[in-house]
């Protein structure tokens, strides 16, 4: 007999059944928390079924046409500065009341194109100014306040470069200050290029779903939500009395939202109008943006939880407020609990598995099921259904999946004190499904490292595929196999920083022209939503309407 005989084995220490048990234990706290935050979904669901059967309001066409000051921050934007300047001086507003502000931060050939279109535009009428800053003091925040402090307008529209408004937008989003107590109002974002790639595909279906259904949920149950940082209408003296553009957050737009509606203004979502705008079509464009969204959100609560909860509202508002801002930490737990299932699964005993299998599928029906659900819904509000649909709601959650390691960085990010760099989002300028373009000058995407972190996590989930057969955890599967394909397609997007053409999708209106215009000349395709919708109506036939814009200039 050797010294090793009598050497306890580790595996039935008491240190070892410590160990295993805190794993059991944190596997389940981490569950539990994200079956609460994934659950909201349900809420959510419920109270757009309530909501959707309310009749919207009749808006009526406004006595006196308020004077508007419209600004265009900008920040190297060479190819769609003249697209966005070219639409917004087409706006049906009477000239004597609009005012245009290019806000412009650039450092390279965009002030020029800038320039240039300013001045053609001035020399037909219209009154517009380029405000050029030598440095990026705030970012987008800093030039947005920089031009209310020249501004003439008594309400305040916002457009990022990105965007093509429709020329109706301002007469149709005015009439609803006629309620003082109105502070801010938002549009519905369309896509130029929803067709154009998986990743297209999958970025049109969640923010569908978050304007259609969150929004219009919140409004309707009279719930705090957000402007979007762009396509939106202010009361100029809402932004002023609530503490005015800052820029300690990433998310300026976010952060002003909740101190406005703290203040008591009523925030109002018009569905029926919508603004279109181009998607990022490079996943290392995409990753980036949500991460400035996910950091933002994260400084945001840090901010003004503590104020928001010390605030005299109802326990509901307080309730959806601390999950809308706090919404993001969703990712770095689905991420711990997807890298917590392989000790679990190798070594609990066949008790506590049957515990761990019951939360699995309790994950899976409060958090896959109703997301699919929640996405699904927002597409069946804008008319779509069918099996294309279906194509698109899986889309959207595999790439939600795969980017939770991206988001998840930055929600730890968020926690610390370091505000951050305020990266702004390639744009290719392109409105037609076309091959991906070659990758802007100017704009390094350093996607390498992550993606293949993002290829390994994959490469993992793989691996835990076999080991959750094995060990009788078939329930867990669809979780695992959802996770492993994200990762995938993600990571090996990010190292190609192209995304993957979908064969046959149609074709972006050409020319400048917006979906929107499109729709009116009767093109397949269109996203609006059905006209028993819960947006405001203005009152009065078309022909009504266009003959009170003819007569309002009088």
């Amino acid at each position: 007999m050797t010294w090793c005989a009598h050497v306890p084995s580790f595996s039935a220490s008491p240190l070892w059944a410590l160990l295993q048990g805190s794993v059991v234990a944190a596997y389940a706290l981490v569950q539990v928390l994200v079956v609460v935050y994934a659950s909201q979904r349900y809420v959510t669901l419920w109270r757009w079924w309530r909501a959707a059967r309310s009749a919207p309001p009749v808006l009526p066409v406004p006595g006196r046409w308020p004077r508007v000051t419209v600004q265009l921050p900008l920040y190297n934007e060479p190819r769609v500065v003249e697209r966005l300047i070219d639409a917004v001086a087409s706006l049906d507003y009477p000239r004597d009341r609009l005012e245009v502000q290019v806000l412009d931060d650039s450092t390279d050939e965009t002030t020029a194109l800038a320039r240039a279109a300013v001045e053609r535009h001035r020399l037909r009428g219209l009154d517009i100014v380029l405000a050029h800053r030598a440095g990026r003091d705030g970012y987008k925040a800093g030039a947005l306040a920089s031009g209310l402090e020249r501004a003439t307008g008594e309400l305040v529209a916002v457009f990022d470069a990105d965007f093509v408004p429709d020329s109706d937008f301002l007469e149709r989003l005015v009439p609803n200050f006629e309620d003082p107590r109105v502070g801010m109002v938002q549009a519905r974002w369309g896509h130029l290029n929803r067709e154009r790639s998986l990743l297209t595909v999958a970025q049109a279906v969640m923010l569908d779903s978050h304007f259609i259904l969150e929004h219009a949920v919140r409004m309707r149950s009279g719930l705090f939500f957000n402007f979007n940082g762009t396509a939106g209408l202010w009361r100029r003296s809402c932004i002023e009395r609530s503490g005015g553009w800052t820029h300690d957050t990433l998310t300026e737009d976010l952060d002003l939202s909740y101190r406005a509606q703290l203040q008591g203004w009523r925030f109002v979502f018009d569905s029926a109008v919508e603004s279109p705008a181009e998607l990022p079509a490079d996943m290392e464009a995409f990753k980036s943006q949500q991460r400035r969204w996910a950091k933002g959100s994260v400084q945001t609560a840090r901010k003004l939880l503590p104020r928001i909860m010390a605030a005299r509202l109802p326990r509901r508002v307080k309730l959806e407020a601390f999950f809308h801002l706090t919404g993001n930490f969703a990712y770095p737990l689905l991420l711990a609990l997807a890298l917590l299932l392989l000790p679990v699964m190798a070594e609990v005993p066949r008790l506590t598995g049957r515990l761990i299998g019951a939360l699995d599928l309790a994950v899976i029906v409060t958090g896959v099921v109703p997301a699919g659900l929640f996405l699904a819904a927002g597409q069946r509000a804008l008319g779509s259904s069918g099996w294309r649909t279906l194509r698109d709601v899986l889309a959207a959650i595999v790439v939600g999946a795969g980017v939770s390691a991206n988001n998840a960085r930055a929600v730890l990010e968020g926690l610390g004190e370091r505000l951050g760099d305020w990266d702004r989002t390639p744009k290719a300028g392109d409105q037609a499904r076309a091959p991906a373009p070659p990758r802007p000058r100017g704009f390094p995407l350093r996607g390498g490292r992550q993606g293949l972190v993002e290829l390994a996590l994959a490469a993992y989930f793989a691996t835990l595929t076999a080991v959750a057969w094995r060990h009788g955890h078939a329930q867990a599967l669809p979780f695992i196999l959802l996770l492993m394909t994200g990762f995938g397609y993600v990571g090996w997007s990010s190292l190609r920083a192209t995304s993957i053409p979908v064969e046959g999708a149609p074709q972006a209106p050409r020319g400048g022209r917006s979906w929107e215009t499109a729709c009116r000349g009767g093109r397949s395709g269109c996203r609006r939503p059905p006209s028993s919708g819960a947006a405001p109506r203005h009152k009065g036939t078309p022909c009504e309407r266009s003959r009170s814009r003819r007569s309002r200039s009088a």
